[in-house]
Formats: structure tokens, C-alpha cells, sequence
């Protein structure tokens, strides 16, 4: 899907209720698990050990931490929008958050990501974001949930 340019608090308020987009798929390798393990200080063998994994693991491997599936939310979302004309944007919460499956290393992820609801707060548009992280060849999400966020066009 090509990604939407959006210009105005108006041309934001004109996708109400529809489809924003679909990322391209991002593998979610070793290495990443890693790095997200070393930055949290979050190093328990189910994400790490890849040979203790194998053996003890349901999953036959490791899988990624939940909370680095929803922090590559941000990347993702740059794939779908792109949001000019502004002093600032803030993230600014998360409901109805929900982890559905772990995502196996080695699988690839993408956002599919709606606009649910959208207010103009006194100049301020809070956009209230429904998003699934959806793993590759699997029915159920890894995350779903609302993210909002604040956009502070000039």
C-alpha cells in the first residue's frame, strides 16, 4: 500500500473510520530479540536461549519480547503515514492492548492500522489509532489495541 500523506487536522478527519494501511513485513531475528534483551536488561531463556529454547521452550525456539513487538509499532507506523505540517506529535497511550500469540524467531511482522476516531482538542488532533501486529502465515494478531496519539500541526 502506498503510504498517506496527510496535511491538515481536516485531511486527517477525512479517514475516519477506514483502513490507514498495511507496513511492509519486518523479520524479527535473533539478533533483534537480543539487542531489545540487552537495552531492557530482560535476558530470560525464553527470548535468549536459543539451545535451552529448542528443548524446554512449547515454541521449539525462542520468541521475541511482547513489549518489543509493540516498540516497533512507531517503525511500522512510519510506513503507513506521514503527517506534515506539524510542531509535534506525542504518544499518548495504549488501550484494550492485547498480546495474542508470541512471535517465533525468524518471523515477520506488520502494522495493519486503522483510524477509529479522531477529536480536535482546541487545536489539537487526537487520533485514536486501532492497530493489529500481524505475524505472517498466522490468523491471530501478536498485539492488537488503540494507540492515540497527539499531533500538534502549526
Amino acid at each position: 500500500m502506498e503510504k498517506l500523506v496527510i496535511n491538515s487536522f481536516e485531511e486527517f478527519a477525512s479517514h475516519e473510520g477506514q483502513q490507514l494501511g498495511i507496513s511492509d513485513w519486518l523479520l524479527v531475528d535473533q539478533n533483534r530479540i537480543n539487542q531489545f534483551a540487552d537495552a531492557t536488561l530482560d535476558h530470560q531463556w525464553i527470548h535468549v536461549d536459543v539451545e535451552r529454547a529448542k528443548q524446554e521452550s512449547p515454541y521449539k525456539s525462542t520468541i521475541a519480547h511482547g513489549y518489543l513487538t509493540l516498540s516497533l509499532l512507531p517503525h511500522l507506523w512510519g510506513q503507513i503515514i506521514e503527517v506534515n505540517h506539524l510542531k509535534m506529535m506525542v504518544n499518548y497511550g495504549m488501550d484494550k492492548m492485547r498480546f495474542g500469540v508470541p512471535v517465533i524467531t525468524g518471523s515477520r511482522i506488520r502494522l495493519n492500522a486503522k483510524l477509529d476516531k479522531i477529536e480536535n482538542l482546541r487545536g489539537i488532533c487526537k487520533a485514536y489509532i486501532g492497530f493489529k501486529i500481524e505475524i505472517e502465515g498466522q490468523r491471530k494478531p501478536a498485539l492488537q489495541g488503540e494507540a492515540q496519539f497527539l499531533y500538534y500541526f502549526e
